[in-house]
């Protein structure tokens, strides 16, 4: 049995949430969201709370429960709040800006690499090697960044390449003589 999923879900004033015919929409200041709920659960929406609710007893063992509980949560907070991700580059001449939808990298490779980022996701970029990703869609966020890191990913003896700004790497000492 799911302790997550037990928890209800607060949500503010300026968010509204709707359940029908096994489809959940968050609207809030950022945007809207929708949802696929399945066919085991159903969403009870009180004044500024939502909970998961499984339909039967047999559900309550199943792990999709608190899975469920935190998608939905993830919809309320993006409409709401919003996520963000922020990207360190770190090597000599390695740079990012932008220019309207498009990142574009130098990375120390012979060619600049231009990045489409997906509408939902909103980048700046307040220094040359740090990029900001901005969404209501966490998916959407993280699947970005990934793709970004993947164009350079870190590497352990000078820690060049694209990394998270809060994530440490591990480094590995050289060859000896």
């Amino acid at each position: 049995m799911s302790r997550i999923a037990k928890n209800s879900i607060k949500f503010n004033s300026d968010t509204s949430c709707n359940f029908d015919n096994g489809i959940f929409t968050a609207k809030g200041k950022l945007g809207e969201m929708k949802i696929n709920i399945k066919p085991n659960f159903t969403i009870k929406i009180n004044e500024h709370e939502v909970s998961v609710v499984p339909k039967n007893d047999d559900t309550k063992k199943d792990p999709n429960w608190g899975t469920t509980r935190a998608l939905v949560a993830n919809i309320i907070k993006g409409v709401s709040e919003g996520f963000s991700k922020t990207l360190e580059l770190n090597g000599t001449g390695y740079r990012a800006s932008i220019t309207g939808s498009k990142l574009k990298l130098q990375l120390g490779y012979s060619h600049d690499i231009n990045f489409d980022l997906p509408k939902e996701v909103k980048a700046e970029c307040p220094k040359q090697n740090i990029i900001n990703l901005t969404s209501f869609d966490k998916e959407k966020l993280g699947a970005a960044a990934a793709k970004i890191r993947s164009f350079r990913k870190p590497e352990p003896f000078k820690g060049k390449g694209i990394k998270y700004i809060d994530e440490y790497i591990y480094r590995k000492e050289g060859k000896k003589k």
